[in-house]
């Protein structure tokens, strides 16, 4: 008998924001998609973004997203002018917009992009509610993983 052919394992992961996670504390979780032009999608499949300074910043009812650099690739329309780190328009229900508007508006609390992936071809983000943390917050976070990591070991061995 012949054997099945492997599939190759495909990450649907284009980009992580792993900075937020060590600078907030995350807690409530959305999938937004976005609105993207042609070039934008191809630079996405290449893996040329960066999320690490970017935000969502919601503006008469619509959520966008700021500051995430998307670049170029080089064979790139010359009839265009991509603007690498234009707002980008996040599509979410009115539901989730509305949870979003309502805790922004508590103190401490803001809207971070955590991770960029696909979703049956679309390139969808996934954004958190965070509170952002304090520098002893790190410091006690950082020492809870550390022995954590020192437990598993010893408990391996």
């Amino acid at each position: 008998m012949a054997k099945p052919k492997k599939k190759k394992v495909v990450s649907n992961t284009i980009a992580l924001n792993k900075k937020s996670r060590h600078d907030y504390s995350l807690e409530d979780r959305f999938e937004a998609g976005l609105v993207l032009e042609g070039w934008e999608v191809k630079s996405l499949r290449a893996g040329h973004v960066q999320l690490k300074d970017s935000y969502i910043n919601i503006d008469k009812g619509e959520a966008y997203l700021v500051g995430c650099h998307i670049s170029p690739l080089q064979t790139a329309s010359t009839h265009i002018s991509p603007n690498p780190t234009r707002q980008r328009k996040l599509l979410l229900h009115n539901n989730e917009l509305h949870k979003l508007m309502t805790s922004v508006d508590r103190k401490g609390y803001s809207i971070v992009p955590t991770a960029m992936y696909w979703v049956r071809g679309r390139a969808k983000l996934e954004i958190a509610l965070a509170k952002g943390k304090q520098q002893h917050d790190k410091r006690a976070s950082e020492k809870g993983r550390d022995w954590e990591r020192e437990k598993s070991r010893i408990m391996k061995h």
